[in-house]
């Protein structure tokens, strides 16, 4: 990943304008994480707070934990999420010690290639407890080839396909199923089998 960095005084302006269908995006991510009695979250690129606050509305009083490459995004997130524990830390990094409940990510895991996503899954099936899902809502490729509208440039954004996702993720030991939000957005939600 280059180091790059979204501004945190213009990042939900230029994902409005980036993504269309963000505002769905993260509805359908909130959504998916029903059904699940969440305690204890991991939150995968937390940036500005917006999922995180969208998600501790459905499930309040959950104990949050967020990582973030961007020091700048963590400092806004930190004044919107006082209460959370915020770390500077990248994807690729080892993830803060489970057992986790809940692990949510919005719109930061296809800036891993494909073999970055599948150790990705297999760490988060590390610390979530045996049950816990894993919520994730992201750019992928289309499934027939075309070009959806968010502009990909293949250097910071490498998404693949959902069909591949899926089959990492159940490598790993998740029972996933997965909602196309739009051409080139989708959303996961996998459980964990039990241990």
């Amino acid at each position: 990943m280059s180091e790059w960095e979204w501004d945190p005084d213009t990042y939900l302006a230029e994902m409005a304008a980036e993504v269309p269908g963000y505002e769905e995006l993260q509805e359908a991510v909130v959504a998916a994480t029903a059904g699940v009695r969440a305690v204890r979250v991991l939150e995968l690129g937390t940036g500005s707070g917006e999922t995180a606050l969208r998600v501790r509305a459905r499930h309040p009083g959950v104990v949050w934990v967020g990582i973030d490459a961007s020091e700048a995004m963590l400092a806004r997130a930190r004044e919107r999420l006082p209460d959370a524990d915020l770390r500077l830390q990248r994807l690729e990094d080892e993830l803060p010690d489970g057992p986790f409940d809940l692990v949510v990510s919005a719109l930061a895991v296809h800036h891993l290639d494909g073999a970055g996503k599948r150790d990705l899954f297999a760490r988060v099936a590390r610390e979530l407890r045996p049950g816990g899902l894993f919520v994730l809502g992201d750019v992928v490729v289309p499934a027939d080839g075309t070009e959806g509208p968010i502009h990909i440039d293949w250097e910071m954004d490498v998404p693949d396909s959902a069909a591949d996702q899926l089959a990492w993720l159940r490598q790993v030991g998740f029972e996933a199923e997965v909602s196309s939000v739009g051409i080139d957005l989708a959303v996961f939600r996998a459980r964990l089998n039990g241990r």
